[in-house]
């Protein structure tokens, strides 16, 4: 008798769900993905123990036929593709058929579905690949999904997962996720009875962006669109005040497909180019609408990686587009008095939203520092993406993310109730009727219109893209005081110098000549073996850059001559560190180096701290500053500037009291 067989159906479904089922998480992904596949507007995720105990989807689909139900839980059973043709057109966020049987395989499912214009629909249920029971139920269209008891099976796998907090933070990831790449559908997440997020499913990404990361992010968002003969890109990017210490806040999506790509991401990144500081990454939600055959989405079990055809294109599209966006805006940070606490006025506001708001729905995305350490580990928002560390935010002075508010469009008292009276009339109202033997939890129907967030701040006035500034003095030998008609600048002027410098010597640096010039003696360069290997491989593209290497010997090789543009006295320096930038990235360009080059000798020839100038040289500074093609930010991303307008002056010293209240009528006449 031979040694080879076939596996058991249960078996290889389970050897599947080991590559597509990692964890709670990973069913939600799968499940909603399906309902965005049935069309669906309205996806509503109900969670309990952060999905160690019961994960439930409910959407308003096309739903599945009583004849399909079954078979949906084979393995490779699919609507998605029918032939090797469509494989390479995939359109939808499944096509594998491999989600519900390895769902199934290691867990208990229990799946209600019904389609349009049926009087009745199909309830089945399963453990461990393995149907228990099916049978008519009744049910409105769409499909209700509950997965309980996972892991049951397969001890290993329970004992791999983390904490319920981890678990839950996960989840709440993947769906923001979902949400930002699919705005125009409708999504609610509840975990433990407690509502987590809400999306108002109106097609309005910044809103979703601000029910995310909170309004205040929302507002410091910039739309971006460009496009050529095959890419389309979209969606919004924040100002480069606007950072976080992660780039987990950066959401790529393909199609509407959220998809992991280091180099998209470093296109992102590099549409910045010096206006971020170092370490620091931007908030992004970027989509990219191309033709299916474009990508490759068969590459990886999650289906979260994918393979790009024209992918050098796309990267110079997406750098280009998010470059020339920035450029138009003004980049001077203003210095709220905010930064330095909240008034008492401000605190007893945010208390009295918060009481109106206790037991309702929340809208927003991050957390006040003191309500965290007080609630419940499992009743904490997790807005925060999953692999950015858990105090990413923590030090980020330049924007205070605001607690979990009730409604994020900051609703009056009046209408706060006008909209629970709307959630009361509706409450009997479930969203998929009772298609299970227990019930479903009864929360009502929002509208889009009572979602709505206001993320454009209406009071912002059109401003200069940088102010003439009048010379006052300098403090501390490091910045310089100025003022404009809008208030006070404090600028750095190392950083105005070293901004000032870098234009310059980009400019003249590429308007340098490709002509060579000799050494005097021949310089030899040696490598080890796996260096040298890469190099052979691209002597062409050093080539171009003016590097023309010839091999002398196993691991060597010799260089006879240099561009002129190299500094003097650094020659070999200058050569070694281009050929092993080469050697680290597997590509060089001359615009790349030059403007590595100028960063370098702007900041060894800026002014330093503790340098006092004499108001000829501040002024000149100053005068000087307004021509740069971006004077906000030194080569390095730091700011050049602050602002500090009259209303923050007046402000922080009471002369305007928190009611707008002249510190002069609240206590005396007399004149300041």
């Amino acid at each position: 008798m031979g040694k080879i067989h076939e596996l058991d159906t249960v078996l290889a479904n389970q050897i599947a769900a080991g590559e597509v089922i990692e964890r709670p998480a990973s069913i939600v992904k799968e499940l909603v993905e399906n309902s965005l596949d049935a069309h669906s507007q309205r996806v509503d995720i109900i969670v309990e123990n952060a999905g160690l105990d019961s994960i439930r989807v409910i959407d308003d689909g096309d739903g599945i036929t009583s004849d399909d139900v079954q078979l949906a839980f084979r393995r490779h059973a699919t609507s998605k593709i029918a032939s090797r043709k469509d494989l390479f057109r995939v359109q939808t966020m499944g096509f594998r058929g491999e989600a519900l049987p390895s769902i199934a395989s290691v867990a208990d499912v229990e799946l209600v579905t019904a389609q349009a214009g049926q009087d009745a629909g199909t309830q089945i249920h399963l453990r461990g690949g393995k149907t228990v029971e099916k049978k008519p139920a009744p049910a409105r269209q769409g499909t209700d999904v509950r997965v309980t008891d996972l892991f049951f099976n397969t001890p290993a796998r329970l004992k791999y997962l983390k904490s319920p907090q981890t678990e839950l933070t996960r989840i709440t990831d993947i769906i923001n996720r979902l949400a930002l790449a699919n705005p125009a559908v409708a999504f609610s997440f509840t975990h433990n009875g407690k509502e987590i997020f809400r999306s108002a499913g109106n097609d309005n990404l910044q809103q979703v962006i601000a029910a995310i990361y909170g309004i205040k992010a929302g507002r410091k968002m910039l739309p971006i669109a460009g496009e050529d003969d095959d890419f389309k890109v979209t969606g919004f990017v924040s100002l480069p005040e606007l950072t976080r210490a992660s780039r987990q806040y950066i959401t790529l999506t393909i199609n509407h497909r959220y998809i992991r790509n280091f180099e998209l991401t470093k296109a992102i990144i590099q549409g910045y180019e010096s206006k971020l500081m170092v370490g620091r990454y931007p908030i992004a939600v970027v989509n990219i609408d191309l033709d299916p055959v474009l990508v490759d989405v068969n590459v990886h079990p999650a289906k979260r990686e994918v393979r790009l055809s024209k992918e050098p294109q796309l990267t110079k599209l997406i750098a280009k587009t998010i470059r020339e966006r920035i450029a138009s805006e003004n980049l001077i940070p203003d210095v709220s008095p905010d930064q330095f606490g909240p008034s008492a006025e401000d605190v007893a506001k945010l208390d009295e939203r918060l009481n109106e708001a206790s037991g309702h729905y929340q809208v927003g995305g991050g957390s006040a520092p003191n309500s965290t350490e007080a609630a419940p580990e499992e009743e904490q928002p997790a807005s925060r993406p999953v692999d950015g560390p858990a105090d990413a935010d923590a030090d980020d002075s330049q924007v205070a993310e605001p607690v979990v508010i009730h409604h994020a469009a900051e609703l009056t008292g009046p209408a706060m109730r006008a909209f629970d009276e709307h959630y009361q009339a509706e409450g009997d109202t479930q969203p998929f009727g009772h298609p299970l033997d227990t019930p479903a939890p009864a929360y009502p129907v929002h509208s889009a219109q009572n979602l709505e967030l206001d993320v454009h701040d209406k009071s912002d006035k059109a401003k200069k893209r940088f102010p003439d500034l009048q010379y006052i003095g300098q403090l501390q030998g490091t910045f310089l005081l100025a003022q404009a008609g809008d208030g006070l600048y404090i600028v750095d002027q190392h950083a105005a110098q070293e901004r000032i410098n870098y234009e310059r010597y980009r400019k003249e640096i590429g308007q340098v000549s490709s002509a060579q010039q000799a050494f005097l003696v021949p310089l030899v360069l040696n490598y080890s073996t796996v260096d040298a290997m890469t190099i052979n491989q691209h002597l062409d593209t050093l080539a171009g850059v003016g590097l023309n290497l010839e091999s002398f010997g196993q691991n060597s090789f010799i260089l006879r001559s240099h561009p002129t543009w190299f500094k003097e006295g650094q020659e070999e320096d200058t050569a070694r560190e281009m050929i092993e930038w080469l050697i680290k990235d597997g590509k060089i360009t001359v615009r790349d180096f030059r403007m590595k080059t100028a960063i370098m000798m702007s900041c060894k020839r800026a002014i330093k701290a503790n340098h006092h100038l004499d108001d000829r040289e501040a002024k000149a500074l100053l005068r000087r500053l307004p021509q740069c093609e971006n004077p906000f930010n030194c080569p390095h991303g730091r700011p050049v500037t602050v602002h500090f307008n009259d209303q923050d002056l007046e402000k922080m010293f009471k002369r305007i009291q928190d009611s707008h209240t002249p510190f002069a009528d609240e206590f005396d006449d007399h004149e300041f």
